[in-house]
């Protein structure tokens, strides 16, 4: 069910996506998005996302889970993007958002990207199958990842999987206002779901 408030603080949105249909909370860009078995999931969205409509305050933490079906992994979301758009070619160069990607290009990066997933200033850490560092593992299929996404003084962009910090983005020119004020699900290729959507405001 959709819960949706106007409070300034505290709890403004949440979504379990137990339900048939998609609704009108949201702004699928492709048809391959549908709700399967209490979960959104998608694949070959080809970048073509699906857009919460409510509104972002500037300060917030986005919270969802996210699961990949295969080992190829590639869990995408874009956090205070303008709510419409989708990647016009091949490569998605023209984001409105912040994208965190976990698992990315096979399996292969966790990356947090400003507008251009590929854009020499994203953050990215490597994938090791062995590492000591439990981040840099690759994303296992079928198991649930925690994302949390907070900024909370209008400019440093935090994110966490399953409690554990991966980057923090001091943004110098914040992704603020209008075109920037929506959150959403992405996908390439992979079969991926998403549940359990909580965005609280700060």
């Amino acid at each position: 069910m959709v819960r949706a408030s106007t409070e300034p603080a505290g709890k403004v949105f949440s979504d379990d996506f137990e339900r048939a249909e998609l609704g009108a909370a949201w702004n699928a860009l492709s048809p391959k998005w549908k709700i399967v078995s209490g979960r959104l999931c998608a694949r070959g969205a080809r970048n073509q996302g699906v857009w919460l409509k409510q509104p972002l305050p500037i300060n917030a933490v986005v919270e969802f889970d996210a699961i990949a079906e295969t080992d190829v992994g590639d869990l995408k979301a874009e956090i205070w993007g303008d709510g419409k758009s989708g990647a016009t070619q091949s490569s998605y160069v023209n984001a409105t958002s912040y994208l965190t990607i976990l698992g990315g290009w096979k399996n292969s990066k966790h990356v947090l990207a400003r507008l251009d997933e590929h854009g020499d200033d994203r953050l990215e850490m490597d994938v090791e199958a062995e590492g000591d560092d439990e981040r840099a593992r690759p994303v296992a299929p079928g198991q649930v990842y925690r994302f949390k996404v907070e900024r909370s003084d209008g400019r440093t962009v935090r994110w966490s999987v399953n409690g554990s910090e991966y980057f923090e983005f001091a943004d110098p020119e914040p992704l603020v206002g209008s075109g920037h004020e929506h959150m959403g699900f992405n996908n390439w290729d992979a079969p991926v779901c998403f549940d359990n959507v909580r965005i609280t405001s700060l």
